[in-house]
């Protein structure tokens, strides 16, 4: 138990590395939170640090998430599915709830992407359903260049293909909450997309 406590608190500290932040203050001695949307995020580094640094960024962050599942389990001899995806969720909390901003930070769904990546490389069977995730979130955001929409979209996809593809109880559970997540950092987004206010990518 006490293996999976320090495996969870570690994946959590990982997830809340401030990508974002760190970069905006290192490149343009910015607080990235000051600026755009405000979000502590690749989206809004890419809008205020440029595509280059926006990109690295998200790269960055995807990594955080990856790194946590694959390794964590591993060192910490906890390979049980549920354990893993409790590893997975902590670093996700971690993005969006970093101590080290006041418990205040991005969407996540970078640090999701790079948790779902992970998850199918080690859970047989779940690479189908996030390739047709990410197929959804392509789609939205060729279609309108959007990312909040393509990403809300993508979220609330995981759980109806999970549950299409008959996988385990805790893969939904986790499918859910992820899309519950995704819809509830995005609320203004959302509220921006009602109004047609919503910042496009070009």
């Amino acid at each position: 138990m006490l293996q999976i406590i320090f495996a969870i608190a570690i994946s959590y500290l990982i997830g809340s590395l401030p990508t974002a932040y760190i970069f905006g203050r290192v490149l343009k001695g910015v607080d990235i939170r000051q600026h755009g949307s405000g979000n502590v995020g690749a989206t809004n580094a890419m809008r205020i640090l440029g595509k280059g640094p926006g990109i690295v960024v998200l790269l960055l962050d995807i990594l955080k998430g990856f790194l946590a599942v694959m390794l964590l389990p591993r060192l910490f001899k906890t390979p049980s599915e549920i354990t893993i995806i409790l590893i997975g969720l902590a670093c996700v909390s971690g993005h969006i709830w970093t101590v080290f901003l006041g418990f205040k930070g991005g969407k996540g769904i970078a640090a999701t992407l790079g948790v779902l990546l992970a998850l199918g490389a080690r859970i047989p069977g779940l690479s189908p359903i996030l390739g047709l995730v990410f197929l959804v979130w392509l789609v939205f955001f060729l279609l309108f260049r959007i990312v909040s929409l393509a990403s809300i979209l993508g979220g609330l996809s995981l759980p109806i293909f999970t549950l299409a593809f008959s996988r385990s109880k805790v893969l939904i559970a986790l499918s859910l909450a992820l899309a519950l997540l995704a819809i509830w950092r995005h609320k203004s987004n959302i509220s921006r997309l009602l109004q047609g206010k919503e910042s496009r990518i070009i």
